[in-house]
């Protein structure tokens, strides 16, 4: 496995522990995870993690453990056309959910359009 492959599983097990969204069910979402770390680029699995999350925030208790990995997993699935990709989360978004930087999912060109957007906001 070269090194950008590990660091991409390593940002998406970050916030899998960070939310310890594994919940109870370990083993199987461990399975689960790597199946779609196969599958899927782990910049995709990451956006639609992070969509999850914020999907599942009006409920309580937060949805883990393999209900959790499932509804990710239908995110990815309605992804897979690349020009369905719809995603409501900005780069300054993902970075205070994840604490990660956006670049590896968002790419330089949207950080950049994202920052100047917040930066007219606030200046007017």
């Amino acid at each position: 496995m070269e090194l950008w492959e590990q660091v991409s599983r390593q940002r998406v097990q970050y916030i899998i522990e960070s939310y310890q969204l594994d919940g109870e069910e370990f083993d199987d979402f461990s399975d689960y995870l790597e199946d779609l770390l196969l599958a899927y680029p782990p910049p995709q699995i990451e956006l639609a993690i992070v969509e999850t999350i914020v999907a599942s925030w009006l409920q309580i208790p937060l949805v883990k453990g393999m209900a959790f990995i499932h509804r990710t997993h239908d995110r990815l699935k309605s992804w897979e056309n690349p020009a369905s990709i719809d995603s409501k989360i900005t780069p300054t978004q993902f970075r205070q959910i994840t604490g990660l930087d956006p670049t590896p999912v968002f790419g330089d060109r949207q950080i950049s359009i994202s920052l100047h957007k917040s930066s007219n906001i606030l200046t007017g």
